[in-house]
Formats: C-alpha cells, structure tokens, sequence
C-alpha cells in the first residue's frame, strides 16, 4: 500500500513539474541613433517579402520594415524619385524589435550629384 501512494504521489509531482512554464526570453532591442541608412520599399528595392509596398531600411546591410512612419509619408513612393523606383539615404534614430525597425525619427538626406 505504501508503494502505491508513494508512486500516487510521484505521479502528481511530476506532473505539476510538467505544467510549469519556462520563462519567455527577453526581447531584446537595438537601439539606433542618428545613423544613416538606405530607405526604400521593401518589396521593389531591397526585394522583401510582403504583402505590399512597405517602406523599410537597410541597417548594416540587413534590411528591415518600419514601424512608426509609413511609405507615402514622404511623397508620392511610385513616383519618379519614390522609394519603389529609387533608393535614398536617411539619419534615423529608433530601435529594432522582432526584426522590424521602430522608427522614432526619419530624416531625409539630400541626393549626392
């Protein structure tokens, strides 16, 4: 009898142990700041996949999606010097959450002739 209520309880133990979560991990952000990137649709320029013209950066040669600013927030982006024909420079300040660029700032560089 005793071996059964032992093995009784050793089933319980463990399966409350079974039921503990582990602790999520930490999502970690990369703060930018001031730094100047390649701005442009994801999709036509840095050849991203998603579901439409959606303004992104290029941030040590990786590029990311922006939060925060959108694509026609800074003309017309089919237009002939649009980003979805064109790549610019822009100093950006914000951070990289989940692979995505959430822009605090977005400043445009003249184009170099």
């Amino acid at each position: 009898m005793k071996k059964l209520i032992f093995a009784l309880i050793l089933g319980l133990f463990s399966v409350a142990v079974n039921a503990q979560t582990a602790p999520q991990k930490a999502v970690t952000a990369k703060v930018i700041t001031k730094q100047v990137v390649d701005i442009a649709c994801g999709e036509c320029q840095f050849k991203m996949k998603g579901k439409d013209c959606e303004l992104a950066v290029k941030i040590d040669g990786k590029p990311y999606f922006v939060d925060g600013k959108g694509i026609d927030d800074f003309g017309d982006a089919h237009g002939e010097h649009g980003f979805c024909n064109a790549v610019s420079k822009a100093e950006v300040t914000g951070e990289i959450v989940n692979n995505r660029f959430k822009a605090k700032e977005i400043k445009l560089l003249p184009v170099k002739k």
